[in-house]
């Protein structure tokens, strides 16, 4: 049903309703993977990124199925456009455009769907705080010390949260944020807890 609605999607834009327009040609691909990692991988899960989100949907398993019946990577392409240019929530508006969001649309086009949904581990991030919360909350978050600008959830310079409270909410999740105990190691939530409430503000 959603590979259904998602070519469905693909269809009103080939018909050019307003949408900004068909994927343009192959799109950067090293630059898609860039913005991917930095932009979406906190939400989305697709193994070629080494991404696990869980907020939005899996892309290896939303289209996966649409490979092995043969689509085209440029018929892919148009569908994930169409989703930047239009997103539900809780995907912000806006996170990349122009050039840039043709570029992330032919990288995932590639690559969704091509390796197993498990590949990757946490267990790669190691116990540096920043490094952890890059990957797994910068697309969501704002925080200067991170480089990060997501607007899915709370920014963290403004909020300050303290340490207690970052590994709480790392731990339980709530709203759209996932639950990362038992995804991270106790001593990874503690370093990004630590990373989090060290630097938010500064």
């Amino acid at each position: 049903m959603k590979r259904i609605l998602l070519l469905s999607g693909a269809a009103l834009l080939l018909a050019g309703c307003g949408t900004g327009g068909k994927a343009s040609g192959t799109g950067d691909q090293q630059n898609g993977q860039k913005l991917f990692q930095a932009k979406c991988a906190g939400c989305h899960t697709l193994a070629a990124a080494g991404a696990q989100g869980t907020v939005g949907p899996n892309l290896d398993d939303a289209f996966r199925g649409d490979k092995q019946q043969g689509f085209k990577d440029s018929t892919i392409q148009n569908v994930v456009l169409l989703q930047i240019r239009q997103p539900s929530m809780p995907m912000p508006a806006s996170l990349v455009k122009g050039k840039d969001a043709q570029d992330v649309a032919a990288y995932v086009a590639a690559v969704a769907g091509e390796g197993s949904a498990t590949s990757g581990s946490t267990k790669d991030l190691g116990t540096d705080g920043k490094k952890i919360f890059s990957a797994e909350c910068s697309s969501c978050h704002t925080l200067k010390a991170a480089g990060a600008s997501g607007t899915v959830g709370p920014n963290l310079d403004q909020l300050k949260p303290s340490k207690p409270i970052v590994q709480h909410q790392v731990e339980v999740g709530g709203g759209v944020m996932p639950a990362f105990k038992g995804k991270l190691t106790d001593q990874q939530i503690d370093v990004v807890a630590t990373f989090v409430s060290s630097s938010a503000g500064k």
